[in-house]
């Protein structure tokens, strides 16, 4: 009896993985995503025996949630050594990205306990499928700054300053003028504060965040965070009520060790604007499409703001990062500026030693 329900258990979960659409091959043509999948059935059987009846029940709980609720971890023992897929490898292809080739290609979120540990700490980690991200690749029209990249590695490699990043706090040390964010230098506790524009007006408070991460969502079963859901705006029109509808579950910030972090929670693709994502000779109008269930680092640790410009529609915090829900802007689309967009999130961030200017930024301002 135990071992058939096993057997049913496996059963199902097999059944809930990605249906890849087959299609006609001719002779000498590479194999189909589905004859993949179904070449990984063994490896994913073999997986499912190896775990536990709640680890099945946890496992089952995140494919029926698609991460739309939090849900625990599911760990399986794991040696770097042995040579073999990872778990967490083998359980993403099957159920959220098929064309997955290696695990270099994933990002391990916040809220799993397995972000929090040391490399090489324990023997076993978490493989939940949603508790991972797709690094988001860059397009060739927007190429990330290399410079950028290499200002970042030379200030943390030349600065004796020892930065960490522990659940729920985050803590730097104080009296060094870095461009680095820091929540312990600033008066209130937060390392950053959320603004939501619809168009060129803002609507509702600003949202400040003093935890490490934070969902932004309009739609979010058993969520809590930053709810766009219950702000409201009498000048509401119909572009923007259909653009709502699709944040559904929105987006996870997160400031982690190296940065400032977005993971896509949505059905539909967000659209970033960084200033360490532009290029260094930009003008601030590199437009990155994040799709759903990818990740992006939207601000670099370490990276000077003295030279950076912006080319746009209103005021502009150089250390502010500007997310759209579902409509692109810039160069390649119909809308040139942000706020041309009909729901829009701007990330006020806060370093350390440079305090938010109110008289730029105003409490109530409208573009």
């Amino acid at each position: 009896m135990f071992r058939s329900r096993r057997s049913v258990s496996a059963r199902q979960l097999w059944r809930q993985r990605c249906i890849v659409p087959s299609r006609g091959q001719g002779e000498g043509a590479p194999p189909s995503p589905e004859d993949l999948q179904n070449a990984l059935r063994p490896a994913a059987h073999q997986l499912f025996k190896k775990l536990k009846d709640e680890q099945l029940w946890q496992l089952a709980e995140a494919l029926e949630s698609k991460g739309s609720w939090e849900c625990g971890c599911v760990y399986l023992p794991w040696d770097s050594r042995s040579g073999k897929q990872p778990p967490q490898v083998l359980l993403c292809k099957l159920y959220r990205w098929p064309d997955l080739r290696h695990g270099a290609e994933l990002k391990r979120l916040i809220q799993c306990e397995s972000f929090w540990r040391k490399s090489g700490e324990g023997t076993s980690l978490c493989c939940n499928p949603y508790h991972f991200s797709r690094l988001a690749a860059p397009d060739s029209t927007s190429p990330l700054s290399i410079k950028a990249r290499e200002i970042a590695r030379t200030f943390l490699a030349d600065n004796p300053i020892a930065h960490s990043v522990q659940r729920g706090k985050i803590s730097s040390i104080r009296g060094c003028q870095d461009t680095t964010l820091s929540r312990s230098n600033t008066r209130d506790g937060y390392w950053c504060k959320l603004a939501y524009w619809e168009h060129r007006t803002r609507v509702g408070r600003l949202y400040n965040v003093s935890e490490s991460s934070v969902h932004i969502f309009h739609d979010l079963p058993k969520g809590s965070g930053f709810c766009l859901g219950y702000l409201h705006s009498e000048t509401r029109n119909e572009m923007v009520r259909r653009t709502r509808k699709k944040i559904g579950q929105g987006l996870t910030l997160s400031y982690e060790q190296d940065g400032v972090w977005v993971y896509n929670r949505s059905d539909h693709p967000i659209f970033v604007n960084s200033p360490t994502l532009a290029p260094m000779s930009g003008r601030g109008q590199s437009v990155y499409k994040v799709l759903p269930g990818y990740s992006i680092k939207v601000f670099e640790q370490g990276v000077s703001m003295s030279s950076y410009t912006y080319l746009g529609d209103g005021p502009c915090d150089p250390h502010s990062v500007r997310i759209s829900f579902a409509k692109g802007w810039g160069s390649s689309y119909s809308r040139q500026f942000i706020t041309s967009c009909p729901c829009w999130l701007e990330i006020l961030l806060c370093p350390p030693r440079y305090p938010r200017d109110e008289s730029i930024f105003p409490r109530n301002r409208v573009l």
